[in-house]
């Protein structure tokens, strides 16, 4: 049997995720504390804690609806990032995908998924998942070996890095189409 959320808790998690979301928009999402949002939530330390054990926990749930879409787009979208394309257009659809992702949502993106905790996550699977296809799919020689090394160009910290240098999302797109090909040439 379903467990129904109370209303009290669902009112509370609406807070928490709404003062969240400005916390991490407005500066380093690495800064915010669990403290800083109870506060600007205006519920107490110990009911934040009841449902999200660390920051990461929360910016992972503001952060899960915009990755389930992309996820979703890859397992049943149009090409080239849904099936029917070859593998290197459809990785550079994914790069490109992912690069307006972090665009949008970068910010989130680090407060959830920064250095290693950036493996433990659910999305980094999928995401991973979906690169080993690709690679398999291309008959590369040492998928598993290639998979992360891929994936690190997408990496939080480097992609708000290259922003800061002035680097703009379609320049980042067309350099990881580039690497897609590369990758994949064979």
């Amino acid at each position: 049997m379903e467990t129904r959320e109370r209303a009290d808790a669902a009112r509370n998690r609406a807070k928490v995720l709404s003062a969240a979301a400005e916390l991490f928009a407005a500066g380093d999402p690495r800064s915010v504390t669990m403290e800083d949002i109870a506060r600007a939530a205006g519920i107490g330390r110990g009911t934040l804690y009841r449902r999200y054990p660390d920051v990461a926990s929360v910016a992972a749930a503001l952060l899960d609806a915009h990755e389930h879409r992309l996820q979703e787009e890859l397992l049943r979208g149009a090409p080239p990032l849904g099936p029917g394309a070859p593998p290197g257009e459809r990785l550079t659809a994914f790069f490109a995908a992912m690069v307006d992702l972090l665009d949008t949502h970068g910010h989130l993106v680090l407060g959830a998924e920064t250095g290693a905790r950036r493996f433990t996550v659910g999305a980094y699977g999928f995401w991973r998942a979906h690169v080993l296809a690709l690679l398999r799919e291309a008959a590369d020689p040492d998928p598993e070996a290639l998979a992360d090394s891929l994936l690190a160009a997408l990496a939080p910290e480097v992609f708000l890095h290259q922003r800061a240098l002035g680097v703009s999302p379609d320049r980042l797109k067309a350099a990881l189409s580039r690497l897609a090909g590369a990758a994949l040439a064979g």
